[in-house]
């Protein structure tokens, strides 16, 4: 379930940021453990350690987080296929998965986790609420796939929202960021806090959404995929790619993240981890079908049940993998909820550490990633 994970608290009791920007699109039960459910971490490792490899620094595993989510697919794919234990040696992969942003930064604090793919939002309150002592945000891995579907007999154009019913995931997470800066651009006004306004907005479980849609509650809703696909598999009509918002159409939807301690202490791990994402991703990008077709399995194993095609064929084609981390449209994200009034101005600066990304990436002969001035000196 999304749960809010707020910033420190602005002044004047205004909320502050939640959680979740790349919201789980399906439930996985959470477990004992306290914070996910193990992963089958033994399924790959035997076919891909190779005889007489070694632990890296000596290490016996590193426990890596994500979410059973199509907009991380880069650990769905890289953890179904064995790709990042390829590049562990006989350091054991372990995973975790999440299904609420603030559970994945909990367990990171606590060292349950030393490395996690997660959205930009938790990144952000992460970051903050340790007074950037905690995390950084060392790569990219997924940009778009967030889309303004509509009941097409209700709404015919864009201008048409004013005075509808929108569902987004969860007050401040980034599809609800995003939609609020969009009404102000529109010169709408709507009360951040309560939804009211010139369009209501309505903060509605990404899981629930289908079925507010099909009862009629809302009339259309900003959301991440594959809801978004299957909205329109109900009816519903795409209006506006948030894509079409951005400069080049890219912006950042998950990050990679890792404790600073483990960072610091096990460098080697991280750079292993992180060439493993890199050459996962240029395998989804060389083998589209069969990395939708992993993606979707690892979903099953994590569920209990696949996407039908009519919802995953085009949810897969909107979402990008990369390496970069997009730094400038998280910086711009946050400005947004800033002027939502979601949150006080944050301090960002050092929330990025790319020197191990940019290593990986130039020994691949890849070009270098930028920080947006909000890297580490």
């Amino acid at each position: 379930m999304p749960a809010s994970f707020p910033l420190p608290r602005a002044t004047g009791g205004r909320r502050a940021l939640a959680a979740v920007a790349a919201l789980p699109l399906l439930a996985v039960v959470l477990t004992s453990c306290g914070y996910g459910s193990d992963a089958d971490s033994d399924k790959n490792d035997k076919a891909n350690v190779a005889a007489g490899a070694k632990k890296i620094e000596g290490l016996d595993e590193v426990k890596i987080g994500y979410f059973p989510n199509l907009t991380h697919a880069t650990a769905l794919v890289g953890d179904q296929e064995g790709l990042f234990q390829k590049e562990l040696g006989a350091t054991k992969a372990k995973y975790t998965q999440f299904n609420a942003g603030p559970s994945e930064i909990e367990a990171l604090n606590s060292k349950s986790i030393d490395i996690g793919w997660i959205g930009p939002s938790p990144a952000i309150n992460g970051y903050t609420k340790s007074q950037g002592k905690n995390l950084r945000i060392i790569g990219g891995s997924a940009s778009g796939g967030v889309k303004l579907v509509v009941n097409p007999d209700k709404i015919k154009s864009l201008d048409d929202v004013k005075g509808k019913k929108i569902a987004t995931p969860q007050l401040g997470n980034t599809q609800d960021v995003a939609f609020l800066n969009w009404i102000a651009e529109k010169g709408w006004k709507v009360d951040a806090e309560s939804g009211k306004g010139d369009v209501s907005v309505v903060r509605t479980d990404n899981k629930i959404t289908p079925d507010a849609y099909k009862s009629g509650s809302i009339d259309g809703a900003w959301v991440p995929e594959p809801t978004a696909s299957k909205l329109v598999a109900e009816g519903g009509k795409v209006i506006l790619d948030e894509a079409d918002l951005w400069p080049d159409k890219k912006f950042v939807i998950t990050n990679i993240i890792v404790s600073q301690s483990f960072l610091k202490e096990h460098p080697k791990v991280v750079e292993a981890v992180l060439r493993g994402s890199v050459k996962t991703n240029d395998w989804i990008k060389a083998n589209p079908d069969k990395a939708k077709a992993s993606a979707n399995a690892a979903l099953k194993e994590a569920s209990g049940k696949e996407l039908p095609a009519k919802v995953i064929d085009p949810a897969w084609k909107s979402i990008q993998t990369t390496d970069d981390p997009l730094a400038a449209t998280l910086d711009s994200e946050a400005k947004h909820a800033v002027k939502a009034g979601l949150l006080d101005k944050p301090n960002l600066k050092g929330i990025y550490d790319l020197k191990p990304l940019n290593k990986v990436l130039k020994a691949e002969g890849e070009p270098a990633v930028d920080d947006a001035g909000l890297g580490v000196k």
